[in-house]
């Protein structure tokens, strides 16, 4: 639905917003828009979201349960998304009168629903991605922002962050940057619908640098700037770069240091704020891999630990040691190559602190240790 009203010769629009996606992110984003929604003349009240449609053990279907429930009982229990939301099975009736598409899924399901929807939707739709991710080809890889403006014709703008779903879930102090091409009011739309007391969001105009951050993390600055010259190093500090590494990287008691002219000083303490470095699904993973001594696949530890939810780091790291082994760049990113060859079984985990300088085995796609 899309509404005009005519006050004093102005046209004013009514913007209908779309979640698709209802994992733990996507609950978690649905949730934030909705309690925006009720307080913003400019948007309408009811927030649909996508639901991949999944029979619960008590037999009942998910969407069902969350219309009810107003809980998405199996990724975010316990945690209310807010009477304005509404769960949809349907993918295409969900997003058929959104003019605001907010695509928040596992990144490596974003081509299917993209040529799913062509002709599907609004030609005047605005999209965001929350999605850390890219679809990588022999050429190159290509963001999941270029993904869904080629295939849908629409305009994307990105968000990334120092976050955790469950604790923005929570309402504990979280923050995220939006990335924009050239429209900075549309990115203003996307900062209001975000933002709450709790969930800080600024805006930049540097799509790929706030996306690539967010994908990766900790070669983010050197390979980004490698794949895309244009990306602009402020990008690196806003909530988008180093913050996101800070807090989805690493784990509770662990203490953050600055160097401090020619000594490091500690800048988070225990006491202080590492209560909210827990850390995400990636670094939780790969703890538990690491304890295995690497003797238990990522695809059994995802199966046993996330229920349901998709571990996003191992298929990130495949993705961009092929791009790195396309363009013989490997040299370059020793430390990202075997990470590759450990998340591949190919060595162990505690090769990850052992260096040498020999040369990398290209046959095998990564690093002697």
């Amino acid at each position: 639905m899309h509404i005009y009203f005519r006050i004093n010769r102005v046209i004013r629009s009514i913007y209908d917003v779309t979640v698709v996606g209802s994992g733990n992110w996507g609950s978690v984003a649905a949730k934030l828009i909705a309690s925006n929604t009720l307080k913003l003349s400019s948007f309408h009240d009811e927030v649909r979201m996508w639901v991949f449609e999944e029979t619960l053990p008590s037999g009942e279907k998910l969407t069902e349960v969350i219309n009810k429930t107003n809980e998405n009982v199996k990724y975010l229990p316990g945690i209310k998304l807010g009477k304005n939301v509404v769960a949809d099975p349907d993918l295409e009736n969900a997003v058929r009168d959104a003019t605001m598409l907010v695509f928040v899924t596992p990144h490596q399901f974003m081509e299917g629903i993209c040529k799913r929807l062509v002709g599907k939707i609004r030609s005047d739709a605005e999209a965001i991605s929350l999605i850390k991710g890219m679809e990588v080809k022999r050429d190159g890889p290509r963001m999941i922002s270029s993904l869904i403006s080629e295939h849908l014709g629409i305009n994307c703008c990105v968000l990334m962050g120092a976050n955790i779903a469950n604790e923005i879930a929570l309402e504990q102090f979280s923050e995220a940057t939006v990335g924009y091409r050239k429209n900075k009011e549309i990115a203003d739309k996307w900062v209001k619908l975000f933002h709450t007391s709790y969930f800080m969001v600024s805006c930049v105009q540097d799509v790929e640098g706030v996306e690539l951050c967010g994908t990766l993390k900790n070669v983010m600055k050197a390979l980004s700037k490698l794949l895309f010259p244009s990306v602009k190093d402020t990008t690196f500090f806003e909530s988008c770069g180093v913050a996101d590494l800070i807090t989805t990287c690493c784990k509770y008691n662990q203490c953050i240091y600055v160097l401090n002219g020619t000594n490091y000083s500690p800048i988070i303490t225990n006491k202080q704020a590492c209560r909210s470095l827990v850390g995400g699904r990636n670094r939780r993973c790969a703890e538990a891999f690491a304890k295995n001594g690497g003797k238990r696949s990522f695809d059994e530890l995802e199966t046993e630990m996330l229920q349901g939810q998709k571990l996003q780091g191992v298929s990130t790291a495949k993705e961009v040691h092929e791009v790195l082994s396309h363009r013989g760049w490997l040299e370059q990113f020793p430390l990202f190559s075997t990470v590759h060859e450990i998340c591949c079984g190919r060595l162990p985990p505690n090769a990850i602190v052992v260096y040498s300088e020999q040369t990398p085995d290209q046959s095998r796609g990564g690093s002697r240790i």
